[in-house]
């Protein structure tokens, strides 16, 4: 029987944080067993490792309903179990993204850390007829939108839609039309919509749909971070280096925080912590 480890990541609160399912040794499961697996956990994302060397993982990840190239709270749990397991140091996860790595520690307080350091970001415009439908989709007007935030199609791992909301009010009244998003973000192959409020020059507030892994929101999305960060970077919305915080969860009664390093060039790094869950009952 295939072990599922829960963990809740970026959060030290069991009951916060985005859930995520781990399962250290993947080896010898087929795909449709690991997406098997996946569904029957719920979480948005569930991470499968295969050690290939000492440090070594190869790692797939899968929602409930369809793999994606790269989660990052499923990196930071799987990241965190494993130094539980073998003590802290330098890992490298190999995902269908790209080569990640990975560093743990402990911070201040002994609570285990995981840094991932993102592949290369990208961001590009996005088609007036995809940010139309988008909009229309979640029951924004364009009026919603921060006109200091542009929409963008951000990238480091997976594509995420990049809208910001002119106000914490919008960002809070989260309320859209599941199927329609659903079919847009698949026809472009996007993983979320990352929905940002910018509280401050390095402090925000972000929500992420997630229709396409059968999640209406995912609570705290490493992966977003990361090609939200590329993204203020390119645009010049931020100086480098700079560390940013983000708020996610909130909304959701599952708070979390994201710390995102944006250097001056190369990938973006995303730190969190992440704590063990009890286990189901069953």
């Amino acid at each position: 029987m295939t072990e599922v480890l829960r963990y809740a990541a970026f959060t030290t609160d069991p009951a916060a944080g985005n859930p995520a399912g781990v399962v250290l040794d993947s080896g010898g499961l087929t795909d449709p067993q690991m997406q098997a697996i996946a569904a029957d956990v719920g979480y948005s994302e569930t991470a499968f490792l295969t050690a290939t060397g000492p440090a070594e993982f190869d790692v797939r990840y899968f929602s409930p309903q369809a793999e994606v190239p790269f989660c990052g709270h499923a990196t930071i749990a799987s990241a965190v179990a494993v130094a539980e397991r073998g003590g802290t140091g330098e890992l490298i996860f190999r995902t269908r993204a790209g080569t990640v790595p990975v560093a743990t520690g402990r911070d201040a307080d002994g609570r285990p850390t995981a840094t991932l350091t993102s592949v290369a970001p990208t961001d590009a415009p996005v088609p007036p007829d995809d940010l139309a439908e988008a909009l229309a989709a979640l029951g924004w007007a364009a009026g919603d939108l921060d006109p200091a935030l542009p929409p963008a199609v951000a990238y480091a791992g997976a594509h995420h839609l990049v809208l910001g909301a002119g106000t914490r009010q919008r960002l809070a009244a989260l309320d859209y039309d599941f199927d329609r998003l659903r079919e847009l973000m698949l026809r472009r192959d996007w993983t979320t919509v990352a929905l940002v409020w910018r509280a401050s020059g390095t402090e925000f507030h972000v929500r992420n749909p997630f229709p396409v892994g059968g999640v209406v929101e995912d609570p705290a999305t490493g992966a977003a971070a990361a090609a939200f960060g590329g993204y203020l970077r390119t645009r010049g919305l931020v100086e480098p280096p700079v560390t940013l915080r983000l708020h996610q969860g909130a909304d959701l009664g599952r708070p979390g925080l994201l710390v995102v390093d944006v250097p001056a060039s190369g990938g973006i790094r995303v730190t969190g912590t992440a704590v063990g869950m009890p286990p189901v009952e069953g």
